[in-house]
C-alpha cells in the first residue's frame, strides 16, 4: 500500500473508549468535508512508498490539526501553501505559522513530505473545558493513553519509516516522556530535539528566523 492509503487508513481506525472525567477526544475526519481535505493532502504528498523521517508533536491543537485534521496544518496553510481549497475558518495557528516557515525555507511542501512526516505522541487531540489540553497535563489520561500510544507507534512503525532517528518537537515534557518510552520499547535508535514552535512564536519571536536555521541544519 502507498504511505498515502496507510496514514488515512490510521487516521479512520482511531478511536478510545471512555476518557477520563472532563476530557475529550477531537476527531475531525470525522466530519465529510475534513475527512475530502485530509484525503487530498495525504494523497498530494505521500502516494509513494518511500522512508520518511517522523517529527512529533505533542498531540493536535483545537485550532490546527483539530480543524484540518493535518498536524500543524491550519486551515489558512492549507490552502496557501499546500493549495487545497477549504471551507474552514480561516484562523492562523501559531505553531503551524511557525512550521509552514520552516517547510519555505526548506523549499516548499512537496520537497519537505519527500522526507518528513509529522506525526504526535498522541495523534488524537484533546479538550477540558472548551481549551486545549495536552495529554501530559492530565496525569490520569497520560497513564489512560500510555497503552494506546505504544500500539500507535508500533503500528506506525510497520510503514517505511525511519527507525535511526526521529525529532521531537519540544525540549520539555513531551520529550521526557517519550525518551523514557523509547528507552522502554527501542522505537528509535536516537530521538533529536528542537524547541517547540508554539514556544518559538510566544517568546522568541523576535529571533524567529535563528530558530528557522536551527531547523534547517537539524532537518538536513
Amino acid at each position: 500500500m502507498m504511505l498515502s492509503e496507510l496514514l488515512i487508513e490510521f487516521y479512520y481506525k482511531l478511536q478510545l473508549p471512555q476518557l477520563p472525567a472532563g476530557v475529550e477526544a477531537m476527531f475531525p475526519w470525522q466530519e465529510p468535508a475534513v475527512a475530502q481535505v485530509m484525503e487530498q493532502f495525504y494523497t498530494k504528498y505521500f502516494n509513494d512508498s518511500a522512508e520518511r523521517t517522523l517529527i512529533l508533536g505533542i498531540n493536535p491543537g483545537r485550532l490546527g490539526g483539530g480543524v484540518t485534521a493535518i498536524p500543524f496544518t491550519d486551515p489558512i496553510n492549507m490552502q496557501r501553501y499546500c493549495d487545497i481549497p477549504n471551507s474552514f475558518q480561516k484562523r492562523h495557528e501559531l505553531s503551524s505559522e511557525y512550521i509552514y516557515t520552516v517547510i519555505q525555507a526548506f523549499g516548499g511542501p512537496e520537497a519537505f513530505y519527500q522526507h518528513y512526516l509529522f506525526s504526535s505522541t498522541s495523534p488524537i487531540g484533546y479538550t477540558k473545558n472548551g481549551v486545549n489540553l495536552n495529554y501530559y497535563d492530565d496525569k490520569a489520561l497520560q497513564s489512560f493513553l500510555e497503552p494506546h500510544i505504544v500500539a500507535w507507534f508500533q503500528e506506525q512503525l510497520t510503514w517505511n519509516i525511519n527507525k535511526k532517528r526521529a525529532i521531537v518537537l519540544g525540549q520539555g515534557k513531551n520529550f521526557d516522556y517519550l525518551k523514557k518510552l523509547n528507552e522502554k520499547h527501542g522505537f528509535f535508535e536516537v530521538l533529536e530535539t528542537v524547541p517547540h514552535p508554539r514556544w518559538v512564536m510566544q517568546y522568541r519571536r523576535r529571533f524567529m528566523q535563528d530558530y528557522v536555521a536551527e531547523y534547517l541544519q537539524k532537518l538536513a
